[in-house]
């Protein structure tokens, strides 16, 4: 999967994050959404599929949900 595709698909994947995790949660996902995919991935970089472009926008979320519980 090539950058631009997954700068499209960004938010569809927090879209699906947000569907299975507790509501609480959700603050997480929303400042996610507020992080522009541009600045995440440079324009040669690529996913093997698109589990792994997944894969990537989970690892960032579950970081994300561990630093604001341990520093709210």
């Amino acid at each position: 999967m090539e950058a631009a595709v997954f700068i499209n698909r960004y938010h569809k994947y927090l879209e699906e994050i947000a569907l299975v995790v507790k509501p609480e949660l959700l603050p997480t996902i929303a400042e996610l959404k507020g992080i522009d995919p541009h600045d995440l991935i440079r324009p040669e970089c690529y996913f093997e599929s698109e589990s792994h472009a997944r894969g990537y926008v989970w690892s960032m979320f579950i970081r994300k949900a561990l630093y604001n519980r341990l520093f709210p």
